[in-house]
């Protein structure tokens, strides 16, 4: 499934990362085309979806002016099947099908599940703007649709009407009225912070306690290949902590892969320098340097400098 993700996407002009190598992280891939950025999970089954992974998905989604998705095959309660948005935490799910359609030949799925059934979006200001026209009453369209005057109210400011009640509104009227859903538009919502500062090391909340003095947020994360993303008004770092030096050529080259699809500059902090400062394209600072800098302005000199020193 990754595979048939990440060539769709390829193959309709986008940069893809590498299939990340742990299961147990909130995303798979991320992927840019011009100023769309997806941050994907692929499952076969998106019973599998927890609540924590859609959460830390939003957060990653809002810092990096992402949309997040979820491409699976089925759930419990049947197949996820082709031409429907479906989902999950306020994550949109596809199938692979619907996607390669999307993709492939530009043909956009109409419809979206939600709690009582399958529905459609309406063209709500061009409803409103064609009963006004003909002088046509909430009351008539009421009862060529199939429901109440209120609910015709709501159509007309946005909500998403069951697919019988539109079809019949489109022929009474004689006009289009049911428009295309683009799964990559994401409008964030109110989310959480993913985990707290407590829940560092002692190296991790010493690294970040000086950043958070020179003036930085800093946002931690629980299932990501890197610790944090730690931000001032205009810049952003993917902030990953490097203590094992065993498996730090394995993480800064994952973050290093995320950092060139995400256009953001990435950065792993560990005990001291030895003899790199760059490990395939992320910058390495030692403690005792972030010790020294002070200087949020100077920190980003140096993560541009060893970032481009590869």
């Amino acid at each position: 499934m990754l595979d048939r993700v990440r060539f769709f996407l390829a193959r309709t002009g986008f940069y893809v990362s590498r299939p990340l190598p742990r299961r147990s992280i909130s995303f798979d891939m991320v992927a840019r085309r011009d100023e769309t950025l997806l941050i994907i999970k692929v499952l076969s089954n998106i019973d599998a979806f927890s609540r924590d992974n859609a959460e830390e998905m939003k957060v990653l989604a809002e810092a990096l002016e992402a949309s997040p998705m979820l491409v699976g095959e089925r759930s419990g309660s049947g197949k996820i099947e082709e031409g429907i948005v479906y989902s999950r935490f306020n994550i949109p799910i596809i199938s692979i099908e619907t996607m390669a359609e999307f993709l492939m030949e530009g043909v956009p799925p109409f419809i979206f599940a939600a709690p009582g059934g399958l529905y459609v979006k309406l063209d709500s200001s061009r409803l409103k703007q064609v009963r006004d026209e003909r002088n046509i009453s909430l009351g008539t369209l009421a009862e060529v649709a199939g429901v109440s005057r209120r609910t015709i109210q709501m159509y007309e400011s946005g909500m998403g009407a069951m697919i019988d009640a539109a079809l019949r509104l489109e022929e009474f009227l004689d006009i289009s009225l049911v428009l295309p859903i683009d799964p990559f538009k994401y409008s964030p919502e109110t989310i959480s912070a993913g985990m707290g500062m407590q829940e560092m090391d002692i190296f991790g909340k010493e690294i970040f306690d000086i950043l958070v003095n020179m003036g930085f947020s800093i946002v931690p994360t629980i299932k990501c290949p890197f610790e944090a993303l730690t931000s001032d008004d205009d810049l952003l770092f993917l902030t990953g902590l490097g203590r094992d030096e065993r498996k730090l050529k394995d993480k800064a080259r994952v973050v290093a892969d995320i950092s060139r699809i995400t256009e953001k500059r990435s950065v792993i902090f560990i005990e001291r320098i030895r003899t790199k400062s760059n490990v395939e394209g992320t910058a390495l600072v030692g403690r005792d340097e972030l010790n020294r800098i002070g200087d949020t302005d100077k920190l980003r000199d140096l993560v541009e400098d060893r970032s481009d020193s590869r």
